[in-house]
């Protein structure tokens, strides 16, 4: 099996990373990355409910 990404590869950087930052310090970091990937999902869907045809048009009504 070759490649950078082996499990053993992924288990010596996870603990470096650890060493480094310790543990409190990753769960800052992760918990800053949630709510950046949560306020990007949740800015993207505002843009597109505002970029949508239909609900920014009020409904017309058809002349006989």
């Amino acid at each position: 099996m070759e490649g950078l990404f082996q499990p053993m590869h992924l288990l010596v950087i996870l603990v470096i990373v650890l060493l480094i930052f310790g543990p409190k310090k990753l769960g800052d970091l992760g918990r800053g990355l949630g709510e950046g990937i949560r306020n990007f999902k949740s800015s993207m869907n505002d843009h597109n409910s505002s970029n949508d045809p239909k609900s920014t048009n009020p409904p017309t009504e058809e002349k006989k």
